[in-house]
């Protein structure tokens, strides 16, 4: 059963007791282009306590470079080497795990900021933001040409998708042999300003219909968004939390790799689905209503 935390005192030994703190951003920093009350605060107290402090985000339509524009935009202090996006997990998994020749290409579905990370890992790729590609005209194979050097294809996010694009990542998957079929993340949905909207899994779904298969996922809470920080960042996991407001990506994702987990209310999971009579089965260590709540520890330093 996860223990909610509401004293001073509680707030106090959760401080005392982790050195790195990652963060889940959408839900947790802000919601859609909104920062959350007290967020600017908490993450001042965790830099002035000498704590590391890592950004984890399952969004892939941004760079880390971009990424970093938001956090400057809404006055969060961010560096772009704190920052860990599904996007780069999925271009390192291309670069450095399936280590794909240069010679191969990537048919992309999603939006700049993949296609940024992965032109930065050296990366070939085709579709994405491609003008032809962003098309509501009839797609037809009698038109298609199938270009033999395509790889694997990467699907986020795109919030114009389209049939070309998944008839054109269909054909890749099933008529290039080994054609490596990769996932950013599989978010069902993610939380915009004004409300929920369809995530990349949902982006992603049609083509695991169609195929009967199912992706690698580089985002949480696949374990390769976590080797990608471990590779980057030095920390003990036993005094590492994780700080989410999705129980099925941030929580599992913490709980997989080792490290103690915190649910904050104000995104993505209910109350209702830790407390009520059909509570969800990804039990959290810790929950709190807002990461602003650690505000209280300043009334007794």
């Amino acid at each position: 059963m996860s223990k909610r935390i509401s004293s001073t005192e509680e707030y106090e030994a959760l401080l005392d007791s982790y050195d790195t703190w990652l963060f889940d951003c959408d839900g947790v920093l802000w919601r859609g282009d909104h920062l959350i009350d007290g967020v600017v605060e908490v993450l001042d107290i965790l830099r002035r306590r000498n704590k590391k402090v890592v950004f984890v985000t399952n969004n892939a339509t941004k760079s880390r470079k971009s990424y970093k524009t938001k956090f400057d935009q809404l006055g969060v202090e961010a560096h772009v080497d704190e920052i860990y996006g599904s996007a780069y997990a999925a271009a390192v998994y291309l670069s450095s795990v399936i280590q794909l020749p240069k010679t191969k290409k990537v048919f992309v579905i999603g939006m700049g900021g993949l296609e940024e990370e992965l032109r930065d890992e050296g990366i070939t790729f085709v579709g994405g933001t491609n003008p032809t590609d962003n098309t509501l005209e009839p797609f037809t194979l009698a038109d298609f040409t199938l270009d033999p050097d395509v790889a694997a294809v990467v699907c986020g996010l795109d919030t114009q998708i389209n049939y070309t694009k998944l008839s054109k990542a269909f054909q890749y998957l099933t008529r290039n042999t080994g054609c490596h079929f990769i996932a950013t993340n599989e978010d069902s949905t993610y939380p915009s300003a004004h409300g929920l909207l369809p995530g990349a899994g949902s982006i992603s779904a049609p083509l695991r219909y169609a195929l009967g298969r199912d992706p690698v996922c580089t985002g949480k809470p696949a374990s390769t968004m976590l080797d990608c920080v471990k590779a980057k960042v030095h920390f003990n996991p036993a005094r590492t939390i994780i700080v989410g407001d999705r129980l099925n990506t941030d929580i599992l994702f913490g709980q997989n790799g080792g490290l103690t987990t915190l649910l904050v209310l104000t995104g993505i999971t209910t109350e209702e689905e830790i407390t009520g009579p059909n509570p969800s089965p990804i039990v959290p260590d810790y929950v709190t209503q807002a990461l602003g709540d650690f505000r209280v520890v300043e009334t007794v330093t």
